[in-house]
């Protein structure tokens, strides 16, 4: 599939010259040049990029790896609906288990359980490769809590540097995430097919980063622990947050309905283009380029230069999801299936991506009171997972042409349910200058997209 080679190089062309355009235009801004924060920050990266590393050359080939040991869609679509569910579960304790148990060691618990679930992966048991799911839920809600929270700790109570510059970190370390990704997809399109050793080789490839992760955690980091909360406490609250503020209540709805067709979507892109033979890592790689595109246009959107506004931006990215699923309802139609135009629809779903993220994480910091973001997050995520779980399991019990075609419609109707929260939201927020982002803008840190 030629395509993708050409998607790739032109992607890859654009994310370059976005990038070094907005580098040009912040060569007059402040960047820290503290010796010693920028040791410690480099100390944090050189752990942080291995474990993104780890865990980005994983997305690629696990589906392919599932149809290389023979099971059918529906037994696939259970085993992903384990690492889903693995993930809202331990995603909900992850912080007082981080907190409690010390956010060093549970960064190397983290290395420790996805070295396991690389292992996982040998086997063509079944039961295993389920019990390896839920290990990798387990270990992408530790990634996606514990190095964060380790990190501002340090920063805060340990170094006392600014609390300003915590920014210019995650802002540094959501382009290097892109990097990587796409970097990765390459590494696993290189051992997988171009070495020709099969879709197994990107999880062996994997558990070197992840041994040289607990390696330089043990070696360089100090233990710090955070406050034990009461989680049942902090769940109630976040609910009477969720429930008392129709603003939080529309964020969420939205965010559970884009979210879950992205996991859906997460599933299907494998199946979907396998058939037709194309090289899955440098597609991957194309998906995540196309998402770092996006995300550098947000950045461009909101300068001083253009201004729009976040909520604008969610509402385009809204637009560009549902438009790239009613294309998606065509080409994926049984007996006249397109793989071009289904390519060129997942591109515009992670472009879509590259601006949701970070519009979406400004409008959610701007709303959810600080201190209930923790319990508001965790009831975004209940709608979010049990629609994703859902969508798997009418997959399982759909015959896989028909139930493709199908779940891309109910995944256009529920991108149509989002527009008409976005629209409500719209109503609500209109002259709400809480909301707007006023110039110069600063880069946003950009949440993590999710596992492909």
């Amino acid at each position: 599939m030629i395509a993708a080679y050409i998607a790739f190089l032109i992607l890859l062309a654009l994310c370059l010259g976005l990038e070094l355009s907005a580098c040009r235009s912040k060569l007059s801004g402040s960047s820290c040049s503290n010796p010693a924060f920028l040791k410690f920050q480099l100390n944090y990266y050189q752990v942080y990029f291995l474990a993104l590393a780890a865990d980005w050359l994983q997305g690629p080939y696990l589906y392919k790896l599932y149809l290389h040991y023979h099971f059918l869609e529906g037994q696939i679509a259970i085993i992903y609906v384990c690492g889903f569910a693995s993930s809202v579960l331990f995603g909900l304790v992850s912080t007082s288990l981080a907190d409690r148990l010390g956010r060093k060691k549970t960064c190397i618990l983290f290395s420790l359980t996805y070295s396991v679930c690389c292992l996982t992966k040998l086997s063509q048991d079944y039961f295993v490769l389920i019990v390896g799911r839920i290990l990798g839920g387990l270990s992408t809600a530790l990634l996606f809590f514990a190095f964060e929270a380790w990190y501002i700790h340090e920063h805060v109570e340990r170094h006392d540097f600014p609390p300003e510059w915590i920014g210019e970190t995650f802002s540094r370390a959501a382009f290097w995430n892109g990097a990587i990704a796409i970097g990765a997809g390459v590494v696993a399109n290189i051992f997988a097919e171009w070495l020709m050793l099969g879709p197994v080789a990107p999880f062996m490839v994997s558990i070197p980063f992840l041994v040289l992760t607990g390696v330089f955690i043990m070696k360089n980091w100090d233990e710090n622990y955070g406050k034990k909360s009461n989680f049942s406490r902090t769940c109630v609250e976040g609910l009477r947050c969720l429930l008392s503020d129709q603003r939080v209540l529309l964020l969420g709805t939205i965010q559970a309905l884009f979210e879950s067709v992205i996991y859906i979507f997460i599933f299907l892109w494998t199946p979907v283009l396998d058939p037709h033979h194309p090289p899955l890592g440098i597609v991957f790689s194309s998906f995540m380029a196309a998402s770092m595109v996006g995300s550098s246009l947000y950045r461009i959107a909101t300068s001083k230069k253009y201004h729009l506004q976040p909520i604008h931006i969610l509402s385009l990215s809204v637009l560009m999801l549902f438009f790239s699923l009613f294309m998606l309802t065509f080409s994926t139609y049984p007996s006249q299936e397109n793989p071009s135009e289904s390519f060129l629809a997942f591109l515009l779903i992670e472009l879509a991506c590259g601006l949701y993220f970070p519009a979406m994480g400004f409008l959610r910091q701007k709303v959810i009171p600080e201190k209930d973001q923790v319990g508001v997050l965790n009831w975004f995520r209940v709608p979010l997972n049990l629609l994703a779980c859902l969508g798997m399991l009418i997959l399982h019990d759909s015959d896989y042409r028909t139930g493709t075609w199908h779940m891309f419609s109910i995944c256009a109707v529920m991108m149509v349910m989002a527009l008409l929260a976005v629209v409500s939201l719209f109503s609500v927020v209109r002259n709400d200058a809480e909301l707007k982002m006023h110039p110069p803008g600063q880069s946003q840190q950009l949440p993590s997209t999710p596992e492909l």
